[in-house]
């Protein structure tokens, strides 16, 4: 079973005003953020579920499948069967949390040990570098 280290959340240290970021949320050995024109940005990957379920995968979805999840971490998943409306439903609320005051959302803190609720996941150490953001899992 996964576990998790509680630590602070980003919204309320931004609160303070910092003169550095904190050396947690530094990553000196990784590269520096991709910069250029809107123009030649990469596109996040569309994985087409539809395609995938019908078992036909001449197209390759399962290699387009597979590069987004090794080479992004992610992707856009298209013709999924969910509405439209559940969907915006889902992004309305999800801010709505977000922007709660924060002993509200300490109410669904993870709890130690646990890697549900509102923090960060998957912190293992002390010393582990962390993601400058606040997650609801």
């Amino acid at each position: 079973m996964w576990s998790s280290l509680p630590v602070p959340s980003v919204q309320e240290l931004v609160k303070e005003p910092l003169t550095t970021i904190p050396p947690r949320y530094v990553r000196p050995h990784q590269d520096p953020p991709f910069v250029s024109n809107a123009t030649s940005l990469p596109q996040v990957p569309v994985i087409d579920l539809k395609k995938l379920l019908s078992g036909d995968l001449t197209d390759s979805e399962l290699d387009k499948l597979h590069r987004a999840c090794k080479e992004w971490g992610f992707f856009q998943l298209i013709n999924h069967g969910v509405s439209s409306s559940l969907v915006e439903k889902a992004k309305i609320e999800t801010q709505e949390f977000f922007n709660l005051p924060m002993e509200e959302k300490k109410k669904y803190w993870q709890k130690a040990g646990d890697v549900e609720g509102f923090g960060q996941a998957f912190v293992m150490s002390e010393e582990q570098k962390l993601d400058w953001a606040d997650m609801f899992l």
